[in-house]
Protein backbone atom coordinates (compact mmCIF):
# COMPACT_ATOMS: atom_id res chain seq x y z
CA UNK A 1 0.00 0.00 0.00
CA UNK A 2 0.93 3.69 -0.46
CA UNK A 3 0.57 4.95 3.10
CA UNK A 4 3.84 7.23 2.89
CA UNK A 5 3.14 10.74 1.34
CA UNK A 6 4.26 11.44 -2.28
CA UNK A 7 5.39 14.66 -1.45
CA UNK A 8 4.84 17.52 0.75
CA UNK A 9 3.44 20.82 0.32
CA UNK A 10 4.51 23.49 3.18
CA UNK A 11 5.78 20.82 5.07
CA UNK A 12 2.36 19.32 4.75
CA UNK A 13 2.44 15.88 3.19
CA UNK A 14 0.08 14.84 0.16
CA UNK A 15 -1.19 11.31 0.18
CA UNK A 16 -2.30 9.08 -3.05
CA UNK A 17 -5.37 8.49 -0.92
CA UNK A 18 -5.94 12.35 -0.40
CA UNK A 19 -5.03 12.58 -4.38
CA UNK A 20 -8.01 9.87 -5.18
CA UNK A 21 -11.27 11.51 -2.95
CA UNK A 22 -9.44 14.85 -4.43
CA UNK A 23 -10.04 13.93 -7.70
CA UNK A 24 -13.64 11.78 -7.01
CA UNK A 25 -14.73 15.40 -5.64
CA UNK A 26 -13.47 17.06 -9.10
CA UNK A 27 -14.73 14.89 -11.13
CA UNK A 28 -18.05 14.40 -9.98
CA UNK A 29 -18.47 18.42 -10.43
CA UNK A 30 -17.05 18.22 -13.99
CA UNK A 31 -20.14 15.32 -14.76
CA UNK A 32 -22.67 17.77 -13.05
CA UNK A 33 -21.26 20.89 -14.75
CA UNK A 34 -21.49 19.18 -18.36
CA UNK A 35 -24.69 17.68 -17.53
CA UNK A 36 -26.44 20.70 -16.79
CA UNK A 37 -25.36 22.39 -19.86
CA UNK A 38 -26.30 19.64 -22.08
CA UNK A 39 -29.60 19.37 -20.17
CA UNK A 40 -30.21 23.35 -20.94
CA UNK A 41 -29.72 24.37 -17.72
CA UNK A 42 -29.55 28.50 -17.70
CA UNK A 43 -26.27 29.72 -16.33
CA UNK A 44 -27.57 30.81 -13.19
CA UNK A 45 -29.28 27.92 -12.61
CA UNK A 46 -26.29 25.91 -13.57
CA UNK A 47 -23.86 28.14 -10.76
CA UNK A 48 -26.67 27.49 -8.36
CA UNK A 49 -26.22 23.64 -8.03
CA UNK A 50 -22.07 23.86 -8.30
CA UNK A 51 -22.04 26.88 -5.82
CA UNK A 52 -24.48 24.79 -3.26
CA UNK A 53 -22.63 21.80 -4.34
CA UNK A 54 -19.16 23.32 -2.73
CA UNK A 55 -20.46 23.91 -0.06
CA UNK A 56 -22.22 21.04 0.84
CA UNK A 57 -19.45 19.13 0.22
CA UNK A 58 -17.07 21.01 2.98
CA UNK A 59 -20.02 20.15 4.78
CA UNK A 60 -19.82 16.57 4.19
CA UNK A 61 -16.32 15.76 4.99
CA UNK A 62 -17.12 17.69 8.17
CA UNK A 63 -20.09 15.71 8.96
CA UNK A 64 -17.85 12.37 7.67
CA UNK A 65 -15.13 13.19 10.33
CA UNK A 66 -18.35 13.94 13.19
CA UNK A 67 -19.96 10.49 11.86
CA UNK A 68 -16.32 9.03 12.36
CA UNK A 69 -15.66 10.38 15.98
CA UNK A 70 -18.82 8.86 16.97
CA UNK A 71 -18.21 5.34 16.07
CA UNK A 72 -14.92 5.33 17.52
CA UNK A 73 -16.63 7.05 21.27
CA UNK A 74 -18.93 4.15 20.54
CA UNK A 75 -15.93 1.24 19.87
CA UNK A 76 -14.71 2.76 23.21
CA UNK A 77 -12.06 4.99 21.79
CA UNK A 78 -11.80 8.95 22.08
CA UNK A 79 -13.15 11.19 19.95
CA UNK A 80 -11.07 12.23 17.43
CA UNK A 81 -11.31 13.91 13.08
CA UNK A 82 -8.61 11.86 12.35
CA UNK A 83 -10.86 9.71 10.39
CA UNK A 84 -13.86 10.05 8.03
CA UNK A 85 -16.73 7.56 7.17
CA UNK A 86 -18.31 7.72 3.57
CA UNK A 87 -22.03 7.31 5.02
CA UNK A 88 -21.68 10.23 7.62
CA UNK A 89 -20.33 12.38 4.62
CA UNK A 90 -23.26 11.31 2.53
CA UNK A 91 -25.80 11.90 5.26
CA UNK A 92 -24.04 15.50 5.78
CA UNK A 93 -23.70 16.53 2.34
CA UNK A 94 -26.87 15.73 0.80
CA UNK A 95 -28.27 17.73 4.27
CA UNK A 96 -26.15 20.48 4.11
CA UNK A 97 -27.08 21.15 0.55
CA UNK A 98 -31.01 20.80 1.14
CA UNK A 99 -30.52 23.22 3.81
CA UNK A 100 -28.75 26.00 2.12
CA UNK A 101 -31.31 25.34 -1.08
CA UNK A 102 -34.27 25.80 0.32
CA UNK A 103 -32.75 28.49 2.61
CA UNK A 104 -32.04 30.58 -0.39
CA UNK A 105 -35.38 29.65 -2.48
CA UNK A 106 -37.73 29.96 0.11
CA UNK A 107 -35.82 32.86 3.00
CA UNK A 108 -33.07 34.94 0.83
CA UNK A 109 -34.17 34.73 -2.82
CA UNK A 110 -38.06 36.45 -1.91
CA UNK A 111 -36.55 38.83 0.34
CA UNK A 112 -32.89 39.76 -1.69
CA UNK A 113 -32.73 43.43 -2.89
CA UNK A 114 -29.59 41.95 -4.53
CA UNK A 115 -30.56 41.81 -8.27
CA UNK A 116 -27.93 38.87 -9.19
CA UNK A 117 -29.80 36.96 -6.51
CA UNK A 118 -33.30 37.42 -8.12
CA UNK A 119 -31.66 35.84 -11.83
CA UNK A 120 -34.27 33.24 -13.59
CA UNK A 121 -34.13 30.14 -12.70
CA UNK A 122 -35.51 27.35 -15.78
CA UNK A 123 -34.29 24.73 -14.01
CA UNK A 124 -35.43 23.40 -10.06
CA UNK A 125 -33.30 20.92 -7.99
CA UNK A 126 -35.96 18.43 -8.70
CA UNK A 127 -34.78 19.03 -12.23
CA UNK A 128 -30.86 18.21 -11.16
CA UNK A 129 -31.95 14.63 -8.76
CA UNK A 130 -31.80 12.59 -11.29
CA UNK A 131 -28.53 12.65 -12.31
CA UNK A 132 -26.78 13.88 -9.07
CA UNK A 133 -26.56 10.67 -7.87
CA UNK A 134 -24.47 9.16 -11.13
CA UNK A 135 -21.82 12.16 -9.99
CA UNK A 136 -21.94 10.88 -6.20
CA UNK A 137 -21.39 7.44 -7.49
CA UNK A 138 -17.74 8.54 -9.34
CA UNK A 139 -16.50 10.69 -6.81
CA UNK A 140 -17.18 7.39 -4.37
CA UNK A 141 -15.77 5.03 -6.95
CA UNK A 142 -12.34 6.61 -7.20
CA UNK A 143 -12.38 7.12 -3.56
CA UNK A 144 -12.38 3.74 -2.59
CA UNK A 145 -9.39 3.57 -4.67
CA UNK A 146 -8.30 5.46 -2.18
CA UNK A 147 -9.14 3.35 -0.06
CA UNK A 148 -7.11 0.85 -1.38
CA UNK A 149 -4.16 2.53 -1.69
CA UNK A 150 -4.36 3.86 2.12
CA UNK A 151 -5.17 0.16 3.65
CA UNK A 152 -8.76 0.86 4.82
CA UNK A 153 -12.26 -0.26 4.71
CA UNK A 154 -10.18 -3.57 3.92
CA UNK A 155 -11.84 -7.16 4.20
CA UNK A 156 -11.62 -9.92 6.25
CA UNK A 157 -8.28 -12.51 5.94
CA UNK A 158 -7.63 -15.12 2.67
CA UNK A 159 -5.51 -17.15 0.75
CA UNK A 160 -6.77 -15.34 -2.50
CA UNK A 161 -6.76 -11.58 -1.17
CA UNK A 162 -4.09 -8.94 -1.49
CA UNK A 163 -1.87 -7.25 1.07
CA UNK A 164 -4.16 -4.08 1.05
CA UNK A 165 -4.43 -3.20 5.32
CA UNK A 166 -2.40 -0.78 6.62
CA UNK A 167 0.46 -1.53 8.58
CA UNK A 168 -0.61 -5.36 7.95
CA UNK A 169 1.84 -7.61 5.56
CA UNK A 170 -1.49 -10.36 5.26
CA UNK A 171 -3.72 -11.05 2.65
CA UNK A 172 -7.59 -10.13 2.73
CA UNK A 173 -10.43 -9.12 0.57
CA UNK A 174 -9.78 -6.39 -1.22
CA UNK A 175 -13.41 -4.87 -0.57
CA UNK A 176 -12.07 -1.56 -1.78
CA UNK A 177 -12.18 -2.28 -5.15
CA UNK A 178 -15.16 -4.69 -5.06
CA UNK A 179 -16.59 -1.91 -3.74
CA UNK A 180 -15.03 0.65 -6.60
CA UNK A 181 -16.27 -2.13 -9.10
CA UNK A 182 -19.56 -1.71 -7.89
CA UNK A 183 -20.37 1.85 -7.85
CA UNK A 184 -18.76 1.89 -11.48
CA UNK A 185 -21.22 -0.29 -12.48
CA UNK A 186 -23.92 1.77 -10.97
CA UNK A 187 -22.94 4.57 -12.12
CA UNK A 188 -22.96 3.17 -15.79
CA UNK A 189 -26.60 1.84 -15.27
CA UNK A 190 -28.03 5.05 -13.82
CA UNK A 191 -26.32 7.26 -16.23
CA UNK A 192 -27.66 4.66 -19.61
CA UNK A 193 -31.31 5.01 -17.87
CA UNK A 194 -30.86 8.39 -17.58
CA UNK A 195 -29.28 10.02 -20.75
CA UNK A 196 -31.31 6.96 -22.73
CA UNK A 197 -34.63 6.81 -21.08
CA UNK A 198 -34.76 10.29 -19.23
CA UNK A 199 -35.43 8.14 -15.63
CA UNK A 200 -35.98 10.30 -13.23
CA UNK A 201 -35.82 8.00 -10.36
CA UNK A 202 -31.85 7.90 -9.85
CA UNK A 203 -32.13 9.68 -6.33
CA UNK A 204 -34.29 6.01 -5.23
CA UNK A 205 -31.87 4.00 -6.99
CA UNK A 206 -28.62 5.09 -6.03
CA UNK A 207 -29.67 4.67 -2.03
CA UNK A 208 -31.75 1.18 -2.40
CA UNK A 209 -28.62 -0.30 -4.78
CA UNK A 210 -26.13 1.25 -2.55
CA UNK A 211 -27.49 0.53 1.10
CA UNK A 212 -28.33 -3.09 -0.08
CA UNK A 213 -24.74 -3.58 -1.32
CA UNK A 214 -23.27 -1.94 1.51
CA UNK A 215 -25.54 -4.36 3.96
CA UNK A 216 -23.58 -6.94 2.24
CA UNK A 217 -20.22 -5.96 2.12
CA UNK A 218 -20.10 -5.31 5.96
CA UNK A 219 -19.70 -9.07 6.57
CA UNK A 220 -16.54 -9.44 4.54
CA UNK A 221 -14.91 -6.42 5.63
CA UNK A 222 -12.69 -6.40 9.05
CA UNK A 223 -12.35 -2.66 10.00
CA UNK A 224 -14.32 -3.18 12.65
CA UNK A 225 -16.42 0.34 13.83
CA UNK A 226 -18.04 -0.93 16.61
CA UNK A 227 -22.10 -2.03 16.74
CA UNK A 228 -25.11 -0.16 16.48
CA UNK A 229 -28.02 -2.22 17.57
CA UNK A 230 -26.98 -5.89 18.49
CA UNK A 231 -24.21 -7.67 16.04
CA UNK A 232 -25.58 -5.07 13.32
CA UNK A 233 -22.63 -2.37 12.61
CA UNK A 234 -23.32 1.34 11.95
CA UNK A 235 -22.57 0.94 8.16
CA UNK A 236 -25.66 -2.03 7.98
CA UNK A 237 -27.99 0.45 10.36
CA UNK A 238 -27.21 3.39 7.52
CA UNK A 239 -27.78 0.79 4.73
CA UNK A 240 -31.10 0.03 5.89
CA UNK A 241 -32.13 3.92 6.10
CA UNK A 242 -30.68 4.62 2.83
CA UNK A 243 -32.81 1.15 1.45
CA UNK A 244 -36.12 2.82 2.82
CA UNK A 245 -35.53 6.33 2.32
CA UNK A 246 -35.07 5.59 -1.60
CA UNK A 247 -38.16 3.46 -1.39
CA UNK A 248 -39.82 6.61 0.07
CA UNK A 249 -38.29 8.82 -2.83
CA UNK A 250 -40.27 6.88 -5.61
CA UNK A 251 -43.45 8.00 -4.09
CA UNK A 252 -42.37 11.75 -3.79
CA UNK A 253 -40.81 11.57 -6.80
CA UNK A 254 -44.09 10.22 -8.69
CA UNK A 255 -46.48 12.44 -6.45
CA UNK A 256 -44.48 15.49 -5.78
CA UNK A 257 -41.63 15.89 -7.36
CA UNK A 258 -42.32 15.38 -10.83
CA UNK A 259 -44.67 18.47 -10.90
CA UNK A 260 -41.74 20.53 -9.68
CA UNK A 261 -39.57 20.00 -12.63
CA UNK A 262 -39.34 22.55 -15.23
CA UNK A 263 -37.80 20.59 -18.03
CA UNK A 264 -35.38 23.05 -19.11
CA UNK A 265 -34.20 21.17 -22.24
CA UNK A 266 -37.54 20.66 -23.39
CA UNK A 267 -38.13 24.45 -23.27
CA UNK A 268 -35.40 25.61 -25.29
CA UNK A 269 -36.46 22.24 -27.80
CA UNK A 270 -39.81 23.93 -28.18
CA UNK A 271 -38.54 27.81 -28.20
CA UNK A 272 -36.18 26.42 -31.15
CA UNK A 273 -39.52 25.54 -32.65
CA UNK A 274 -41.31 28.85 -32.94
CA UNK A 275 -39.09 30.35 -35.75
CA UNK A 276 -40.07 33.86 -37.27
CA UNK A 277 -41.38 32.11 -40.11
CA UNK A 278 -43.91 29.53 -38.45
CA UNK A 279 -45.08 32.90 -36.83
CA UNK A 280 -45.40 34.61 -39.59
CA UNK A 281 -47.84 31.09 -40.96
CA UNK A 282 -49.45 31.36 -37.83
CA UNK A 283 -50.56 34.80 -37.75
CA UNK A 284 -51.61 34.63 -41.55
Amino acid sequence: MYTDPLFKVFGHGVYLYGICYGLGIIMCFIFLYFTMRYKKFNEFSNDAVIFIGFFATAFGVFSAMIFQGIYDVIDGKEFSLGGMTFIGGLIGGVAGFLGVWNLYMYVIRPRTKIKWLKTEMNATLCDALPFIPIGITIAHAIGRLGCFFGGCCYGIEAEWGLPCAAGSTRNVIPTQLFEMAFLIILSAVMAFLYFRYKFNYNFALYPIAYGIFRFIIEYFRDDYRGEFIGSVTPSQFWGIIMVIVGIAYIFAQYFFFSKLMKHPENTVEEAAEVTPETETEENS
